[in-house]
C-alpha cells in the first residue's frame, strides 16, 4: 500500500485553455461598450472581482481570490454585469492560477482592445501558499 496521496502527473489534468475560451464566449461572453474620452491625460480604469471561485485540478478543493484588471481603453469599455457573470462562469471549472489568469486576461483584451492593461490574480492562501499572478499588455 502506497501513502502517496497523489500520483503526480496523472491526477491533475489542465483542460484545453482554448477550448475552454470556447465555452466562455458560449455561457458567458465579455461585453463592452463604446468609449470617448473628452479631455487630456490617461484615463486608467480599475474593475476588481473579490469573490473569484475555480476548482483546483490537483485537489479538487475550491480556490477563491480576488481579480483586478487596471486598464486604458482606447475605444471601448468592460461592461460590469457580463465581467460578474463571466467571473461567476468559473466556479466549476477545474484550472490552475496562471492558466486562469491568461484565459482572464485573453478575453479582456479581444473584448475592449485596450491601449494598456494589468491583470492582478490575487488568490487566498490554502495550503500555507499564497498565489499572486500578474501580466500587463504595453506597461
Amino acid at each position: 500500500m502506497s501513502n502517496k496521496l497523489y500520483k503526480e502527473g496523472e491526477d491533475y489534468d489542465q483542460i484545453d485553455l482554448s477550448e475552454l475560451r470556447k465555452h466562455l464566449k458560449e455561457v458567458q461572453p465579455l461585453e463592452s461598450f463604446s468609449f470617448e474620452e473628452v479631455s487630456e491625460g490617461e484615463h486608467w480604469i480599475s474593475i476588481s472581482s473579490p469573490e473569484f471561485t475555480a476548482i483546483c485540478p490537483f485537489s479538487d478543493y475550491p480556490d477563491f481570490g480576488t481579480v483586478t484588471i487596471k486598464y486604458v481603453p482606447k475605444d471601448k469599455c468592460l461592461e460590469l454585469k457580463s465581467f460578474k457573470l463571466y467571473i461567476n462562469a468559473f466556479r466549476d471549472i477545474k484550472i490552475f492560477h496562471e492558466a486562469a489568469t491568461e484565459v482572464i486576461f485573453a478575453d479582456f483584451l479581444e473584448a475592449v482592445d485596450p491601449e494598456k492593461a494589468h491583470i492582478i490574480f490575487d488568490m487566498n492562501v490554502r495550503g500555507n501558499v499564497k498565489t499572486i499572478c500578474e501580466k500587463k499588455f504595453n506597461c
